[in-house]
């Protein structure tokens, strides 16, 4: 990466933070409360290193193919890689070996094969995502399907359920939607036995253009892409 980019990059990072700052403040919230996750799809590997040195730990992949290639040439650095794409059932091999947390577990059958194929002495964080506005063209289980699948992940020996996540359809108004699936966090957890519920902790929802309604509703994790690494190519 040219220093003009690595210049640029500390910006857009910079300025990336002071919005989640003032997010918390207008929402009482607090700064620690929140991680910021890089979605480095398309992404060179030289861009993750930069956004590594400039203290960002969380990386998120959609495409499973060009994130192992990527995640290979940087196992020198401490990264916490996510997984925030579309899993498919032949892919689940992959995305247990190479990926810390998986987000976008929609079926028990997922569930069960990321588990079988963990990895030995691994744990993966799982988030199970929720299709909460009803968008054909989004993935996620429904609202109503949500408990029982909690129950039936958390089951499974090697997956850590860890909460909910979500991506909203392009129609939504945002801060209602997001505060519906802070509702069915809070439902879920209510329902859960005392020492699951300390592992249910994290709320994967808000992005570039919304990030401020996400943590207004209760984000814990924001997955941030455009105004991080500039538009894709």
């Amino acid at each position: 990466m040219s220093s003009t980019a690595a210049d640029s990059l500390a910006e857009r990072l910079a300025l990336l933070n002071e919005r989640i700052q003032r997010a918390c403040v207008d929402s009482g919230r607090s700064l620690e409360e929140i991680t910021l996750i890089g979605v480095s799809k398309t992404k060179p590997a030289a861009d993750v290193t930069a956004a590594h040195e400039l203290g960002l730990h969380d990386f998120g992949e959609n495409y499973l193919q060009e994130a192992t290639g990527k995640i290979d040439a940087l196992q020198g650095i401490a990264a916490t890689w996510h997984y925030v794409g579309n899993i498919q059932s032949n892919k689940t091999k992959e995305v247990a070996k190479y990926f810390d947390w998986v987000h976008t577990v929609d079926r028990s059958k997922i569930g069960q094969r990321l588990s079988a194929q963990c990895p030995a002495g691994k744990t993966i964080q799982v988030l199970i995502q929720v299709n909460i506005d009803d968008d054909p063209n989004k993935g996620g289980c429904s609202s109503a399907q949500a408990l029982d699948l909690t129950h039936q992940l958390m089951a499974l020996p090697n997956l850590q359920i860890r909460g909910l996540m979500t991506i909203l359809s392009k129609d939504s108004k945002p801060r209602d939607s997001y505060e519906s699936v802070a509702q069915l966090f809070a439902q879920i957890a209510a329902a859960l036995p005392a020492a699951q519920q300390a592992y249910w902790d994290t709320l994967s929802m808000g992005m570039t253009d919304d990030l401020e309604q996400a943590i207004a509703a209760g984000a814990t994790h924001i997955r941030i892409g455009t105004a991080l690494f500039g538009a894709r190519g």
